[in-house]
Protein backbone atom coordinates (compact mmCIF):
# COMPACT_ATOMS: atom_id res chain seq x y z
CA UNK A 1 0.00 0.00 0.00
CA UNK A 2 2.86 2.34 0.91
CA UNK A 3 4.64 1.55 -2.35
CA UNK A 4 1.48 2.37 -4.34
CA UNK A 5 1.17 5.68 -2.52
CA UNK A 6 4.78 6.56 -3.32
CA UNK A 7 4.37 5.52 -6.95
CA UNK A 8 1.42 7.88 -7.35
CA UNK A 9 3.52 10.71 -5.90
CA UNK A 10 5.58 11.11 -9.10
CA UNK A 11 4.73 11.43 -12.78
CA UNK A 12 6.74 9.22 -15.11
CA UNK A 13 7.29 9.19 -18.89
CA UNK A 14 3.98 9.74 -20.74
CA UNK A 15 2.34 10.97 -17.51
CA UNK A 16 4.42 14.15 -17.86
CA UNK A 17 2.27 16.38 -20.09
CA UNK A 18 4.06 19.75 -19.99
CA UNK A 19 5.74 21.15 -23.13
CA UNK A 20 9.28 21.30 -21.74
CA UNK A 21 11.24 20.13 -18.71
CA UNK A 22 14.57 20.73 -17.03
CA UNK A 23 16.59 17.52 -17.04
CA UNK A 24 19.17 17.33 -14.25
CA UNK A 25 22.11 14.96 -14.09
CA UNK A 26 25.54 14.74 -12.47
CA UNK A 27 26.86 16.84 -15.33
CA UNK A 28 24.43 19.73 -14.79
CA UNK A 29 20.98 20.57 -16.13
CA UNK A 30 19.37 21.41 -19.46
CA UNK A 31 15.95 22.68 -20.50
CA UNK A 32 14.51 20.72 -23.43
CA UNK A 33 11.18 19.64 -24.98
CA UNK A 34 9.55 16.87 -22.98
CA UNK A 35 9.40 14.65 -26.09
CA UNK A 36 13.18 14.92 -26.54
CA UNK A 37 13.74 14.07 -22.86
CA UNK A 38 11.57 10.94 -23.21
CA UNK A 39 13.50 9.90 -26.33
CA UNK A 40 16.76 10.24 -24.37
CA UNK A 41 15.32 8.11 -21.56
CA UNK A 42 14.34 5.35 -24.00
CA UNK A 43 17.79 5.38 -25.62
CA UNK A 44 19.42 4.99 -22.19
CA UNK A 45 16.97 2.30 -21.09
CA UNK A 46 15.70 4.36 -18.12
CA UNK A 47 12.67 6.47 -17.22
CA UNK A 48 11.94 10.19 -17.24
CA UNK A 49 10.88 10.95 -13.64
CA UNK A 50 9.39 14.30 -12.61
CA UNK A 51 10.95 15.14 -9.23
CA UNK A 52 9.91 18.80 -8.87
CA UNK A 53 6.57 19.47 -10.57
CA UNK A 54 6.13 23.02 -9.23
CA UNK A 55 9.37 24.35 -10.71
CA UNK A 56 9.27 26.40 -13.93
CA UNK A 57 9.79 24.30 -15.98
CA UNK A 58 9.30 21.07 -13.96
CA UNK A 59 12.52 19.28 -13.02
CA UNK A 60 13.06 15.68 -14.18
CA UNK A 61 15.71 13.01 -13.89
CA UNK A 62 16.71 10.21 -16.22
CA UNK A 63 16.76 7.20 -13.92
CA UNK A 64 15.35 3.71 -13.50
CA UNK A 65 12.03 4.35 -11.75
CA UNK A 66 12.27 1.25 -9.54
CA UNK A 67 15.73 2.33 -8.40
CA UNK A 68 14.45 5.85 -7.79
CA UNK A 69 11.61 4.58 -5.56
CA UNK A 70 14.06 2.39 -3.65
CA UNK A 71 16.35 5.37 -3.00
CA UNK A 72 13.42 7.50 -1.81
CA UNK A 73 12.20 4.76 0.52
CA UNK A 74 15.70 4.26 1.92
CA UNK A 75 16.11 8.02 2.50
CA UNK A 76 12.78 8.23 4.35
CA UNK A 77 13.75 5.28 6.54
CA UNK A 78 17.08 6.91 7.44
CA UNK A 79 15.37 10.19 8.33
CA UNK A 80 12.88 8.36 10.52
CA UNK A 81 15.68 6.56 12.36
CA UNK A 82 17.46 9.87 13.02
CA UNK A 83 14.38 11.43 14.56
CA UNK A 84 14.64 11.69 18.33
CA UNK A 85 11.49 10.87 20.24
CA UNK A 86 10.97 13.65 22.75
CA UNK A 87 8.58 13.05 25.61
CA UNK A 88 7.03 15.70 27.84
CA UNK A 89 7.51 14.91 31.53
CA UNK A 90 5.31 16.61 34.10
CA UNK A 91 6.42 18.00 37.44
CA UNK A 92 3.66 19.11 39.80
CA UNK A 93 4.03 21.60 42.65
CA UNK A 94 1.74 23.05 45.25
CA UNK A 95 1.92 26.82 45.89
CA UNK A 96 3.66 26.14 49.23
CA UNK A 97 5.97 23.27 48.31
CA UNK A 98 8.56 22.62 51.04
CA UNK A 99 12.31 22.63 50.32
CA UNK A 100 12.78 18.86 50.52
CA UNK A 101 10.00 18.20 48.01
CA UNK A 102 11.34 20.96 45.76
CA UNK A 103 14.84 19.48 45.67
CA UNK A 104 13.43 16.01 45.01
CA UNK A 105 11.46 17.25 42.00
CA UNK A 106 14.38 19.39 40.79
CA UNK A 107 16.55 16.25 40.72
CA UNK A 108 14.00 14.41 38.58
CA UNK A 109 13.64 17.37 36.21
CA UNK A 110 17.42 17.42 35.66
CA UNK A 111 17.34 13.72 34.78
CA UNK A 112 14.45 14.24 32.35
CA UNK A 113 16.30 17.05 30.55
CA UNK A 114 19.56 15.09 30.47
CA UNK A 115 17.67 12.27 28.72
CA UNK A 116 16.49 14.72 26.04
CA UNK A 117 12.90 15.10 27.27
CA UNK A 118 10.93 18.29 27.77
CA UNK A 119 9.65 19.28 31.20
CA UNK A 120 6.25 20.80 31.89
CA UNK A 121 6.23 22.06 35.46
CA UNK A 122 3.08 23.46 36.95
CA UNK A 123 1.68 24.74 40.21
CA UNK A 124 -1.84 23.56 41.02
CA UNK A 125 -3.96 26.00 43.00
CA UNK A 126 -6.65 24.23 44.99
CA UNK A 127 -9.57 26.33 46.25
CA UNK A 128 -8.48 29.54 47.95
CA UNK A 129 -4.79 28.78 47.31
CA UNK A 130 -5.23 30.76 44.06
CA UNK A 131 -4.51 33.75 46.31
CA UNK A 132 -0.89 32.55 46.33
CA UNK A 133 -0.46 32.70 42.54
CA UNK A 134 2.45 35.17 42.87
CA UNK A 135 4.16 32.70 45.21
CA UNK A 136 3.63 29.96 42.61
CA UNK A 137 5.13 32.14 39.90
CA UNK A 138 8.22 32.82 42.04
CA UNK A 139 8.60 29.08 42.63
CA UNK A 140 8.48 28.30 38.90
CA UNK A 141 10.96 31.06 38.09
CA UNK A 142 13.34 29.66 40.70
CA UNK A 143 12.82 26.22 39.16
CA UNK A 144 13.72 27.56 35.69
CA UNK A 145 16.80 29.30 37.08
CA UNK A 146 18.00 26.13 38.84
CA UNK A 147 17.66 24.20 35.56
CA UNK A 148 19.46 26.82 33.45
CA UNK A 149 22.44 24.51 32.91
CA UNK A 150 20.24 21.68 31.63
CA UNK A 151 17.47 23.36 29.63
CA UNK A 152 16.02 26.50 28.15
CA UNK A 153 12.64 28.05 28.91
CA UNK A 154 10.14 27.64 26.07
CA UNK A 155 7.29 29.37 27.87
CA UNK A 156 7.45 31.56 30.97
CA UNK A 157 4.99 30.85 33.82
CA UNK A 158 1.43 31.39 32.60
CA UNK A 159 -1.82 30.81 34.47
CA UNK A 160 -4.33 28.51 32.76
CA UNK A 161 -7.40 27.98 34.92
CA UNK A 162 -6.19 26.64 38.28
CA UNK A 163 -2.75 25.71 36.96
CA UNK A 164 0.32 27.84 36.24
CA UNK A 165 2.56 26.21 33.64
CA UNK A 166 6.25 26.50 32.80
CA UNK A 167 7.77 24.71 29.79
CA UNK A 168 11.47 23.83 29.61
CA UNK A 169 13.20 22.11 26.68
CA UNK A 170 16.56 20.30 26.83
CA UNK A 171 19.50 22.31 25.53
CA UNK A 172 20.49 19.42 23.28
CA UNK A 173 17.57 17.14 22.54
CA UNK A 174 18.43 13.47 22.63
CA UNK A 175 21.87 14.06 24.10
CA UNK A 176 22.26 12.08 27.30
CA UNK A 177 24.64 13.53 29.85
CA UNK A 178 26.06 11.42 32.64
CA UNK A 179 24.67 12.34 36.04
CA UNK A 180 27.08 13.25 38.84
CA UNK A 181 26.08 10.06 40.63
CA UNK A 182 27.05 7.98 37.60
CA UNK A 183 30.32 9.87 37.19
CA UNK A 184 31.17 9.25 40.85
CA UNK A 185 30.35 5.56 40.51
CA UNK A 186 32.54 5.21 37.41
CA UNK A 187 35.39 7.00 39.19
CA UNK A 188 35.14 4.62 42.17
CA UNK A 189 35.07 1.60 39.87
CA UNK A 190 38.17 2.88 38.03
CA UNK A 191 39.99 3.36 41.34
CA UNK A 192 39.04 -0.15 42.45
CA UNK A 193 40.32 -1.63 39.18
CA UNK A 194 43.55 0.31 39.54
CA UNK A 195 44.07 -1.05 43.05
CA UNK A 196 43.31 -4.60 41.93
CA UNK A 197 45.79 -4.34 39.08
CA UNK A 198 48.33 -2.42 41.20
CA UNK A 199 48.49 0.25 38.50
CA UNK A 200 48.92 3.25 40.80
CA UNK A 201 51.89 5.23 39.41
CA UNK A 202 55.11 4.60 41.27
CA UNK A 203 56.64 7.62 42.86
CA UNK A 204 53.44 9.08 44.28
CA UNK A 205 50.52 10.02 42.06
CA UNK A 206 50.51 13.66 40.98
CA UNK A 207 54.27 14.04 41.53
CA UNK A 208 55.19 11.01 39.42
CA UNK A 209 55.86 13.05 36.27
CA UNK A 210 57.05 16.23 37.97
CA UNK A 211 60.62 17.36 37.71
CA UNK A 212 62.53 16.05 40.76
CA UNK A 213 59.31 14.39 41.86
CA UNK A 214 61.08 11.94 44.18
CA UNK A 215 62.80 14.81 45.97
CA UNK A 216 59.47 16.60 46.44
CA UNK A 217 57.94 13.47 47.93
CA UNK A 218 60.91 12.95 50.24
CA UNK A 219 60.62 16.51 51.55
CA UNK A 220 56.90 16.01 52.20
CA UNK A 221 57.58 12.75 54.00
CA UNK A 222 60.38 14.30 56.11
CA UNK A 223 58.06 17.18 57.02
CA UNK A 224 55.40 14.70 58.13
CA UNK A 225 57.92 12.78 60.29
CA UNK A 226 59.07 15.91 62.17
Amino acid sequence: MKNDKMKNQYRVNEQIRVREVRVVSDGGSEIMPTRKAMDMARQLGVDLVEISPNAQPPVCRLIDYSKFLYQQKKRQKELKQKQVKVEVKEIRFGPQTDEHDYQFKLKHAKEFLEDGNKVRAYVFFRGRSILFKEQGEVLLLRFANDLEEFGKVEQMPALEGKKMFLYIAPKKAGTVKKSQQKLDRERREAEERALEQNTEPAGGGIFANAKNGDDVLKKIQDKADE
